[in-house]
């Protein structure tokens, strides 16, 4: 389920508030030339696209290539090896405003601007996550595809099985062929309905409180969630924040 091959983990979580789009052109205006994400969302796979954009969090940087999580107030766009060096990369903290010129691609589900160039603008914007826990099992869960969002209340289900054939509450890998500091992946519950959510090893490694966070739960546990809402053939949210149910 991996398409990058090494990791240099960099930046801060994203820091949820309300309202902080703050800039020199507001956060809800477009310069000219830049697509609307209505205007985007419509676009064809495969045209060039151009957006602005802010940083919530980076995934990583490998051979002057990023990859990272933006969005603007009406919708968000994962950035898929965009051409960055290392010490712009260092730049783009989150609320971070950029200027990305790419083309709409699609990857098993997931859209997403690859052969990206950017600029940074003045600028900046963190989105607080939207609970989108009522549209899991819904077909307009897909609209808010890459936003930072949150899921209340839902309980933790079996995983899978341990090498003594108990159950267990996370796996290493999809399969549990992977060991600490690989992608996590547990299961967890909502109406009857079960949903497999991901820790990305590559945005959250095994010393985040996150990782750490997911490997202490215990089946029939009530969490809450935060993390942004990656997909993988189907919803497969890339989690960055687990707490006890409130």
């Amino acid at each position: 389920m991996k398409k990058l091959t090494a990791l240099l983990l960099a930046g801060a979580m994203v820091l949820t508030c309300a309202g902080c789009g703050k800039s020199g052109a507001g956060a809800d205006e477009k310069s000219e030339g830049v697509m609307t994400y209505e205007e985007y969302a419509a676009a064809a796979l495969d045209s060039q696209v151009v957006v602005e954009t802010y940083v919530q969090a980076k995934q990583s940087w490998w051979e002057d290539k990023a990859t990272v999580y933006t969005q603007d107030k009406d919708g968000a766009y994962f950035l898929y090896d965009m051409a960055c060096s290392e010490e712009d990369y260092e730049k783009l903290t989150p609320g971070t405003k950029i200027k990305v010129t790419g083309y709409k691609s699609e990857w098993e589900g997931e859209i997403e601007i690859t052969d990206a160039t950017f600029e940074i603008e003045d600028g900046n914007y963190v989105a607080a996550a939207e609970d989108v826990t009522a549209l899991l099992g819904k077909d307009e869960l897909i609209d808010h595809q890459n936003e930072f969002v949150s899921f209340k209340g839902m309980t933790v289900e079996a995983a899978g099985q341990d090498a003594d054939g108990n159950d267990v509450a996370y796996l290493y890998k999809y399969d549990g062929s992977g060991q600490d500091g690989d992608d996590l992946y547990f299961n967890v519950s909502l109406d009857g309905n079960t949903y497999t959510f991901t820790v990305e090893s590559y945005l959250c490694d095994n010393t985040t409180e996150v990782y750490n966070a997911v490997k202490a739960l215990n089946i029939g546990d009530k969490i809450d969630m935060e993390g942004f809402l990656y997909w993988y053939e189907g919803v497969n949210p890339h989690i960055t924040s687990v707490t006890a149910a409130q």
